[in-house]
């Protein structure tokens, strides 16, 4: 317990040692990141091999436990953390916004392999999303093909780090109003982010403008 109100207390305000066990002079935002820290709920968000290793990490040997984080959550109403491991396919990628829609702030995401951090070896398959960062916003990225049980602690460890850094007032979800929910893509031939449905638009008119121009031309190179 001694170590842990050395990291709470603030430097500037030394405690005697007779009190340093039982006193801390801290800030509201040191005590309430140091408590958010270290009772991190995590969703575990398994889709290939990378699963494993997670599983793994929850298990006694490498005690994920110690982080607080023994608590594992299979509803996203629950939970804080959502860890993405494994291969996204564009059929699952929508499941995932949706659940991360639902889960409550402050809330955090951990791309944990090559293959959610950037679509890994899996990258050019007509069905794998090149990452879920461009869907959801990802706080801390594990490397790895798959990622080691230790660097997914080092995920932790950095993720605890972020929280850490955060301050009550200019965190986003303690704003007056709601926040927008992500929006979900839409599955066709191909995933479709609904922010970009302008844009799509616009590239599709200017093509096919594009394509009535070059017929017309044909046409009177063909008359002509």
């Amino acid at each position: 317990m001694t170590d842990q109100f050395d990291s709470l207390n603030n430097p500037d305000y030394p405690i005697p040692d007779e009190l340093k066990s039982n006193v801390a002079i801290t800030t509201l935002d040191r005590l309430y990141n140091w408590s958010r820290a270290r009772s991190v709920w995590p969703l575990m968000f398994g889709l290939a091999c990378c699963a494993i290793e997670m599983i793994a990490v929850a298990a006694a040997r490498y005690d994920q436990a110690r982080f607080g984080m023994e608590v594992v959550r299979p509803s996203p109403r629950q939970a804080d953390l959502m860890i993405v491991s494994g291969t996204v396919t564009k059929k699952m990628l929508p499941q995932i916004v949706r659940l991360y829609n639902q889960m409550p702030e402050p809330r955090y995401v951990l791309a944990m392999g090559a293959c959610a951090s950037g679509g890994g070896p899996f990258k050019e398959g007509y069905n794998v999303v090149d990452g879920i960062d461009k869907f959801v916003p990802v706080d801390v990225y594990v490397p790895g093909c798959p990622p080691t049980p230790q660097a997914l602690l080092h995920g932790f460890l950095a993720l605890h780090a972020k929280i850490e850094r955060q301050s009550v007032r200019t965190v986003p979800w303690y704003r007056e109003g709601k926040g927008e929910a992500v929006p979900i893509p839409i599955l066709g031939p191909d995933l479709i982010d609904p922010r970009q449905a302008a844009l799509i638009r616009a590239q599709a008119a200017a093509g096919a403008e594009a394509v009535a121009e070059n017929a017309a031309s044909q046409e009177e190179q063909t008359n002509g």
